[in-house]
Order: structure tokens, then C-alpha cells, then sequence
């Protein structure tokens, strides 16, 4: 797959698409009903639909939607598409319905992407479905009466800065002049009229899902914030509205954090590897995966926009269909463990699973059924009652105890029987009061150390502009002064094999080893160790959480922790590469103890 935008992006451009969580002026009442839905469905259907990643008999490498761009297709062709757009199988109902059988709770659909044909019935610009088609329905329209009927919140996508029909829109540069564009002019005249048409044709709107503000001032966002608003107070607007100025943050397609953010935010997810139909991609996720990655994103408290591509005849290819149902199924039986809940507590992943919580329960959701018994190290509240959330009746034995010379909680679990989910299966733990973990990374049962770089405090005489991004990156690492220290609870000491997980979006990572940064891990407490090594490419996780955001791992090294006890751990930068000119990318230090056989045992969780 060629690179997408998602993958060109530069830490502004970033910044403009995500924000940082939400903008100021945040419109909490209305965010209650989206945090409660944290399913919803993401459908990209335009006349991209019908050349289906095809121009002129080849294969055009890219997202199907983006194919006038990649092809630099011409308005004047790329006009003739919609004369010969007629998706005759166009269902309203059939859609409203998937979605919800799927147990999603709100839907949001290409009103115009960056081709700048409108699926609606526009007074503002012809090139809309209605007038430019020989169909002449308004599926909006439709699919409006359909969400209302049927309980699901209808929501619009709309690009407001890239439209590569209008000549004062951004990023068509092959018809018309860059230096002569007037965006002001095309705010005024097509996106502000458009977006009042979507917003008083088609009843209440639930958010406005903007996309790609790379041209755009502050002031344009706040413009068509202001717009929303006044039309419909309670419409929210998502972070990609640019400038910080969204309802809630927007994470980069496909894009999973390593762990628990602050902030509400949400990741817009593709099932394959485009989101606008295209006829020959066949690499679909499968059900447990995507069954995962929605498990994964609620346990850090972020919604799932999970994407389907419709064809130019209206139909939702069948893969979709049956991965949807699949999801519905299990959402039918565990879907109080995802509406409504919160993040973990535990502010790391643990390797078996994850974890949600509501009030008074904590939701372990296993990707991998225990065969005995499960340890989990660190919550300190007492836990009432254990038991499957499929079966009530079947009660799981606890013992806790708590190690008084670690100041460390653990609690075991045991009695689990056979599987009772076929991909992910829920225990509920009942606890006495709020859920209460151990701040500090504390080595798991299956004797790794994970020291995430969110969980670190942050070195340096001066700290400013050094922060951790919202996947989990150390982000404005540009200086040796700077670095991070860890605390951490070791309790089977023994050999580790140590590595750093970082950004692979530097490519000097990839191509080799030019001028790389040089780090130094320091190791105290019961034990004073030393690492000195060049942040290269070891190894590429092949990690199905985000293919437009790969983590690479460097092998540090190994280190002896002779005893247990509480390690600092220091991370420093003795050179930093002026070839990455965004810095140091770390996500976190892993130590993995090694085998009688002197093999590292392998963990990363997905």
C-alpha cells in the first residue's frame, strides 16, 4: 500500500488534524451520549465508489478515495463519474439496520470528501448526487428518516479545507493555480451555505466530522464552530476541525495508543486497507482482531469509528456485513462492558487482556482464556465478588494479599472452567469503592517490565515543548538535556533483555544506520547498570493496531536485577540525529526476562 496522507504528516499538520484533546469551549452535555455509544459506524461512499481503485485499466496504489488525487485526474473527467453513478441497490434501512445489529450507536457518512461532490441534494453547487446524477435521491434524506426510526444518531463528514473540484479549495494543483486561491472565497461560498444545508435539511445532527485542515487559520475553524453551533447547539464537532478547537480529540487513522490518555477522543478505524471502495483489496482484519482493537481503544476511554466502504451500487461489500454481525453478536452478550465505561485504572496494558470499569466493577476482558490461575499485581480495593459476564452464576475464586515489603497488592484469580467466548471473553470484578491501582509500573506475572513513556516523569532543566503526544510518543525531544525517569516494582529478579520501542516514522530507522540518536538507559537501586546504544532498526512489530503508525524496536542490551525491589530507571540522550529534525519517538522501555536457554521471552501485546 502506497503511503497515505496519514503518513506524511508533520508534527504541525498533526496537531492540526488531532488537537491535543478538546478545544475550550467544550459542549460536555452533548459528549455524554457519544461517550456512552464509544461503536459507531464510518461509511466513505462518494463517486470514488465507482472507478473502485482503477483509472484507465490499472490499478492505482492508495486509499480508493483518493484516487483524483493520485491519479491527478482532471475535473473535466472526473465530472463525466457521476452521469454514470446510479447506486440502484442503495438501502437506507438495510444500513441504519447493519449498524445496529453491529451495536453501533451513531453513524457518520461522507456528506462531501475531498472530491467535492456533495451526496446531497445542494442548492450551493451542482456537483451534488441529485443534480449531477442520473439517480436524482437525496440518500442523506434517506438514511435520516432510517437513523431516527431505528434509535442511531446521524452524523456528517464533511472536508472543509480539501476539495479538489472547487478552484479555491485546497490540494488540486494539477487544474489550478495554488498561488492564486482564495480560501476565504470558498469558505463563504460553497462550505458555510453546505454545511447549513446539512444542518437544517435532515433533522438533529449529532456531530459534524471535519477533516484535513491543513490550509486552514484558527480563525476559519472557530468560523464553522461558531456556524454549528448557532444552527444546532447540541451538534458536536470533532477534533479535526484544526486548531484545538474541537468537542473532543481525533487520534490518526488506525491509530491505537500504547496506553490510557487523558481527554476524550475517538480513532476512526478501516476493516481493510482503504476506506473508500476499492475492488481489489482483499485484506480484510479479522473478527478477533477487530473485536481487539475495539476492546483495546475502550479500555483507554476512546470511541471506535469503524469503517465501511459502499459500493457505487450501494451495496456494503459482504465481508463488512459479516465481520459487522460477528461484532454485533458479541456486543449482544458483552456490550456492558464497552457502553458507558471508562478507561482502566491501570494505566498500562496488561499482557492478557484489558481492562474497562464503571462504578463498583472492573470489566476483564480476555484475549487469551487462563488455563489456571490469572495474577494481576497492584489494585488495592477488596473485591466482593468475581464472575463470567456471560454466565453470573459462575463465580470466580479470588485470594488477595498484599506483600508488605513491596507496599504491593495481588490478587489471584482462579476457577475459570472452558472459554465461553469464542475471541474475547469478559470476567466482572465487583470492588468496594473507586478502583485504586499502583501509580507505578510494577513487573506483570509473566516477569516483564513495561515503562511507558507516559507513565514517566520528564527530565531536564527546562521541559517546554517536551511532551508526550496522545499515541503515546515522546513529541519535541530535541534536546540532550531533556529525558525520562521511571519507578518501578521488581519482584522476581533475574537476566532481562531490554529494548526501546519507538516512532517508525523516521525512515533513517528503516534505511539503515546513518547518524542515528545514541541513548543511555541507567539502571539504579539494588542494582547500577549502564546502557549505552544507537536507536536503529532491530525488529518492525508486526502490530495490527496501526499500520500508519509501526513501532520499531532497538535491542538495548541486557541487565541484571539481582534482587526485588523499586528500580529507577533513566533515560538519556547522549546524541540526537539532525536528520530527524521532530526529535527522539519513544514509546516505552521494555524489559523481558530471559530464559534458562538465554532467549529473551517475547511479549507484545495487540
Amino acid at each position: 500500500m502506497a503511503k497515505s496522507i496519514e503518513e506524511t504528516r508533520t508534527p504541525i499538520t498533526k496537531q492540526l488534524m488531532a488537537g491535543r484533546g478538546q478545544g475550550k469551549r467544550v459542549n460536555r452535555a452533548s459528549l455524554a451520549w457519544w461517550r456512552e455509544a464509544r461503536f459507531g459506524m464510518f461509511i466513505h461512499w462518494g463517486l470514488f465508489s465507482l472507478p473502485a481503485g482503477r483509472w484507465k485499466g490499472h490499478e492505482v496504489p492508495g486509499i480508493g478515495e483518493w484516487i483524483m488525487h493520485r491519479e491527478r485526474i482532471p475535473v473535466r473527467d472526473y465530472e463525466k463519474l457521476a452521469r454514470r453513478f446510479v447506486p440502484s441497490r442503495f438501502d437506507a434501512e438495510s444500513w441504519v439496520l447493519l449498524a445496529k445489529e453491529a451495536g453501533m450507536r451513531y453513524l457518520v457518512i461522507t456528506a462531501k470528501h475531498h472530491e467535492g461532490f456533495a451526496m446531497f441534494k445542494s442548492s450551493v453547487d451542482a456537483f451534488n448526487i441529485v443534480d449531477a446524477t442520473p439517480w436524482k435521491r437525496d440518500p442523506m434524506a434517506e438514511l435520516a428518516a432510517a437513523c431516527q426510526r431505528h434509535g442511531i444518531r446521524l452524523c456528517f463528514y464533511y472536508s472543509q479545507d480539501q476539495d479538489w473540484h472547487d478552484p479555491n479549495g485546497a490540494w488540486n494543483d494539477w487544474d489550478f493555480d495554488e498561488s492564486r486561491k482564495d480560501f476565504a472565497e470558498y469558505l463563504h461560498r460553497k462550505v458555510e451555505p453546505q454545511l447549513r444545508e446539512l444542518l437544517t435539511q435532515y433533522g438533529p445532527i449529532g456531530l459534524i466530522w471535519f477533516d484535513t485542515p491543513y490550509t486552514m487559520t484558527k480563525e476559519h475553524s472557530a468560523e464553522l464552530r461558531r456556524l454549528v453551533r448557532r444552527i444546532q447547539p447540541d451538534c458536536l464537532v470533532s477534533g479535526r476541525i484544526g486548531h484545538d478547537l474541537g468537542d473532543y480529540g481525533s487520534l490518526g487513522d488506525n491509530q491505537i495508543p500504547v496506553g490510557r490518555i487523558r481527554g476524550e477522543y475517538e480513532t476512526p478505524a478501516s476493516m481493510n486497507d482503504t476506506w473508500g471502495f476499492k475492488s481489489g483489496d482483499h485484506h480484510w482484519k479479522s473478527v478477533p482482531t477487530l473485536l481487539r482493537l475495539l476492546v483495546d481503544l475502550a479500555s483507554k476511554g476512546i470511541n471506535y469509528l469503524l469503517n465501511v466502504g459502499p459500493t457505487a451500487k450501494g451495496d456494503i461489500p459482504r465481508p463488512s456485513v459479516e465481520r459487522l454481525r460477528a461484532l454485533g453478536a458479541w456486543m449482544a452478550a458483552n456490550g456492558e462492558a464497552i457502553y458507558g465505561s471508562s478507561a482502566s485504572p491501570f494505566p498500562y496494558e496488561l499482557p492478557w487482556g484489558r481492562i474497562t470499569q464503571k462504578p463498583g466493577r472492573l470489566y476483564l476482558h480476555f484475549f487469551d482464556w487462563p488455563r489456571g490461575e490469572v495474577r494481576i499485581h497492584g489494585l488495592r480495593n477488596r473485591v466482593r465478588a468475581a464472575y463470567l459476564l456471560r454466565d453470573r452464576g459462575h463465580r470466580i475464586t479470588v485470594v488477595q494479599r498484599h506483600d508488605d515489603a513491596l507496599d504491593l497488592s495481588v490478587l489471584t484469580l482462579s476457577g475459570f472452567g472452558s472459554r465461553p467466548d469464542r475471541y474475547v471473553s469478559v470476567v466482572v470484578l465487583e470492588i468496594a469503592g473507586a478502583a485504586r491501582v499502583d501509580p507505578m509500573p510494577v513487573q506483570q506475572p509473566d516477569g516483564t517490565v513495561s515503562l511507558p513513556a507516559f507513565m514517566a516523569t520528564m527530565r531536564g532543566p527546562t521541559t517546554k515543548g517536551f511532551t508526550i503526544s496522545a499515541a503515546g510518543f515522546t513529541d519535541e525531544w530535541k534536546s540532550t538535556a531533556m529525558g525520562l525517569r521511571w519507578t518501578a516494582k521488581v519482584l522476581e529478579p533475574g537476566s532481562f533483555a531490554v529494548s526501546v520501542l519507538s516512532s517508525g516514522d523516521a525512515e533513517y530507522r528503516v534505511e539503515g544506520k546513518k547518524d542515528p540518536h545514541r541513548l543511555r538507559l541507567s539502571i539504579g537501586g539494588p542494582a547500577s547498570v549502564t546502557l549505552r546504544f544507537p536507536l536503529l532498526m532491530h525488529d518492525r512489530l508486526e502490530n495490527p493496531r496501526s499500520r500508519y503508525f509501526p513501532e520499531i524496536v532497538t535491542h538495548a542490551g541486557a541487565a541484571l536485577l539481582p534482587r526485588p525491589g523499586t528500580y529507577t530507571f533513566k533515560l538519556n540522550a547522549e546524541t540526537i540525529s539532525g536528520r530527524v529534525p521532530e526529535g527522539i519517538g519513544i514509546s516505552s522501555v521494555l524489559l523481558t526476562p530471559v530464559s534458562a536457554k538465554g532467549r529473551s521471552v517475547s511479549r507484545h501485546s495487540s
